[in-house]
């Protein structure tokens, strides 16, 4: 009798405890139905407005796919077989629409390669022609397409190197391109996983300090150094619209290349030695060389060493020259920024950055044409006259604008705008651009006047907007705002010599679609006609819910009711809260909402909308703010601050009689996983939590995480009460891990998942841990997807849907 008591206990353990030996699975029709889809095309518009280039593309890769052969170096992923990035997304067909035509019916791009596996794409300089790679079973190829004629022609074999990206740089008279090529002396890889070792790995630091994030990929010892130079070689290739190719330059590590504006430079960057096992190659040491378009060296304007060790801080950059570019409205003048802090935000200085410029031959002697308060970030070219540059600072995340006269660094600069870039609310908008003589884009100015696109968002709602802008007087004049209430019009290019807007218009029900808005003529001509391709949800209530928090912060998220939901009988239902944590430093911006109820009901494969179907309530992007105003950071009260989120969202939508609040699921992905343990952990408000791919345990991401850039050793009791890790013996409710087994997100390390599984599984907690094979931060493969939802759905039905109330 003891022995079969034993074995009884043991049978249960065992079935308890064992891994499941389960193949792909799918979920209900109802789901089903909605993931299976085509998809509507992405588009790609010349400026002149002429030709509109359909996209299309499988909604999801296969796991076969995902399952190709692919090597982690360096963080790069790479396809050693076919020499491109393993994760490539592909279009797979090709179509052209000609504005100019009454019908606007799309036209099928002939002489396509048969399965295409499209990417890469590149406009020519004059836009009459655009040029892409095809990748085959053995290698890339260069293709490109007559947009008049709508034909695709093939420009190379499949000997295309574009393992370090930047593939194709079009030559101004739009008759070739600049091509990466794999070296012709590159040699066998190292299969490192038969490969004996030679002696051990051994990497030394000899006292400076190198607090550096947690990169995935990176190089581990001599054998990945060696594939990863053989992937990164290339030689450049110049290549003529008829095929014909001539050897540019020889065998470097390629990385990045650009043309001079008037076509008769390029700037080539290249990845040089020594390596690092600490940082991704966008770090290793590099190589900035001007040649001509005849391919001879002009200057070398700049060298960077090894870049492992940088102040603190995420506003710290290295010293010396960066951010090296081309002056859009000049023909062949380069700019470039230097740090006058030496990169470290912690010195106290009137000003953080400098740029510079310096013309044809790149030999003089550079020239300050401005100084910004705050990190240097972009800069909009008009004329020798006119340019406006902007600047940010993350710890107070102030932005700048400066207006000012790149030829005369002594006239005044000008504080055109000094505000908070988490204030939606006052916004101003984006300058709009043009194409210039030189295909470059710079400011559309008109006399003294720039124009501005802004998002619109406001207390009563989001209403998109253009301005004109005095420069001189500073004062604007609003020339058109959206005033739909029941649709969202985003506005995406504005012409203002035609009074011409290109948008993009949207419902609930209504699939996205192209539109010109003549502002003159005050009409609406549709462009595409893209058809829903989700009819089943087409009708669900739909609602921007606004709450506060009991500290009185305003908040919202996106309230679904169930498909068919009586709204007089009002059902308790079970509910799905979806979020993601964000930091703020002040409450203002904190509380303002950017959610808009008319954007269309769009399910994709992260998103809890399906669940529509299935009698869920769901409450979608509910606002998680997390603020630390002043002196105090928002992590300091993280935990506290995340429940009374959560709390808030669930007494909203219970007061309105559509929930029962014993059956409620957290679920969130990254961060919001990370959000999901902390509150199954610290809060009783849950009946399950679903997290996907997140972090658990802190003291594994020391150098910062997030929005956190204070070390464990700074700050270690903040690193010690985030962590659900540490917290996992407090673990409340069931919890669904899921994690792909190739993440290759920074910190989010598969092992998180799997570290956190054990403590839980160790600790007694109801906890499912799902690793799936070959998918990283993102999921990609349709197997994988389709189980996600399935495992999803059966978690929730199990512990919350028939969860037995005590």
């Amino acid at each position: 009798m003891k022995r079969l008591m034993y074995l009884l206990i043991l049978l249960a353990f065992s079935s308890a405890n064992a891994q499941e030996n389960l193949g792909y699975q799918k979920p209900s029709a109802e789901i089903l139905d909605l993931v299976d889809v085509q998809v509507a095309p992405s588009v790609l518009i010349d400026e002149s407005k002429e030709f509109m280039l359909l996209r299309y593309r499988d909604s999801y890769k296969s796991i076969a796919e995902l399952s190709e052969e692919e090597m982690r170096l360096g963080g790069l992923r790479i396809n050693p077989k076919t020499n491109i990035g393993s994760r490539t997304n592909y279009y797979n067909n090709l179509k052209i629409i000609n504005l100019k035509n009454k019908d606007k019916q799309p036209v099928e791009v002939k002489g396509l390669p048969d399965n295409p596996r499209l990417a890469n794409f590149s406009w020519s300089p004059d836009q009459k022609k655009i040029a892409f790679t095809h990748t085959t079973l053995s290698g890339v190829e260069i293709w490109f397409v007559d947009m008049k004629k709508s034909e695709a022609k093939k420009l190379t074999e499949a000997n295309v190197n574009a393992n370090m990206r930047d593939v194709i740089n079009w030559f101004e008279d739009s008759e070739s391109v600049l091509v990466k090529m794999i070296s012709t002396d590159k040699k066998d890889l190292i299969d490192t996983k038969s490969s004996i070792p030679t002696g051990p790995t051994i990497s030394v630091n000899e006292g400076s300090k190198a607090q550096n994030r947690t990169y995935q990929d990176l190089l581990k010892n001599k054998n990945d150094e060696y594939n990863f130079e053989q992937l990164a070689h290339s030689e450049l290739y110049k290549v003529n619209i008829n095929g014909q190719k001539n050897k540019w330059l020889g065998a470097a590590m390629y990385s990045s290349i650009s043309f001079s504006p008037d076509g008769e430079y390029v700037m080539v960057n290249t990845v040089e030695k020594p390596f690092s096992y600490i940082v991704p190659y966008r770090r290793f040491p590099s190589k900035t060389t001007i040649y001509s378009k005849d391919a001879k060296k002009i200057e070398t304007v700049l060298e960077v060493p090894l870049i492992e060790e940088l102040p603190k801080g995420f506003m710290a950059e290295r010293t010396g020259r960066r951010n090296l570019d081309w002056r859009d409205d000049k023909a062949a003048t380069l700019t470039f920024v230097v740090a006058l802090d030496d990169g470290d935000p912690e010195k106290k200085v009137d000003f953080r950055d400098e740029v510079f410029e310096l013309e044809a031959p790149f030999n003089g002697e550079p020239k300050s044409i401005l100084k910004t308060i705050n990190r240097f970030y972009t800069i909009n070219w008009a004329n020798d006259n006119t340019a406006i540059a902007m600047d940010y600072w993350w710890n107070t995340r102030n932005t700048k604008a400066y207006l000012f006269n790149p030829s005369d660094s002594k006239q005044e600069t000008k504080i055109i705008s000094d505000r908070n870039y988490q204030d939606k609310y006052n916004d101003p908008g984006s300058f709009v651009t043009k194409r210039n003589k030189y295909g470059n884009y710079v400011l559309a100015l008109e006399g003294d006047n720039v124009f501005l696109i802004g998002e619109g968002y406001s207390d009563k709602g989001q209403y998109p907007f253009v301005d004109k802008m005095n420069l001189t007087t500073e004062k604007k004049e609003r020339l058109y705002q959206s005033t739909y209430d029941d649709k969202i019009e985003d506005l995406r290019d504005f012409d203002p010599k035609n009074n011409k807007l290109l948008v993009r218009i949207e419902s609930k029900t209504d699939y996205p679609n192209y539109y010109f808005r003549n502002l003159k003529k005050e009409d609406l001509k549709q462009l595409t006609n893209f058809k829903n391709p989700f009819k089943s949800i087409q009708n669900v209530h739909k609602e921007v819910l606004n709450y506060k928090r009991e500290d009185g912060l305003e908040l919202s998220g996106t309230l679904y009711l169930p498909v068919e939901y009586d709204l007089n009988k009002k059902e308790k239902m079970p509910m799905i809260l979806w979020a993601y944590p964000e930091e703020f430093k002040d409450k203002a911006s904190a509380s303002q909402n950017t959610q808009n109820p008319n954007e269309f009901t769009y399910p994709y494969w992260a998103s809890p909308i399906y669940w529509v179907t299935k009698g869920y309530v769901v409450l979608d992007d509910a606002s998680f703010p997390i603020v630390g105003e002043g002196e105090t950071e928002p992590n300091d009260s993280f935990r506290k601050q995340l429940v009374s989120n959560a709390k808030a969202a669930i007494d909203a939508v219970e007061a309105l009689g559509y929930i029962d609040r014993n059956k409620v699921a957290v679920g969130g992905h990254s961060y919001g996983a990370f959000m999901v343990a902390n509150l199954l952990s610290h809060s009783d408000l849950f009946a399950a939590g679903i997290a996907r791919s997140g972090a658990y345990n802190r003291t594994l991401t020391p150098f910062g995480f997030q929005s956190e850039e204070r070390s464990y050793w700074d700050a270690p009791e903040v690193y010690y009460n985030m962590s659900p890790f540490m917290h996992a013996d407090k673990m409340k409710s069931p919890l669904l891990l899921i994690h792909g087994e190739a993440d290759n997100n920074s910190g989010t390390y598969p092992m998180q998942s799997e570290r956190y599984f054990n403590a839980l599984k160790g600790l007694g907690a109801n906890v499912r841990l799902v690793m799936f094979p070959k998918e990283s931060h993102s999921y990609r493969a349709k197997e994988s997807i389709l189980h996600l939802l399935w495992e999803q759905d059966q978690w929730l039905e199990k512990h919350v849907k028939n969860r037995e109330v005590e």
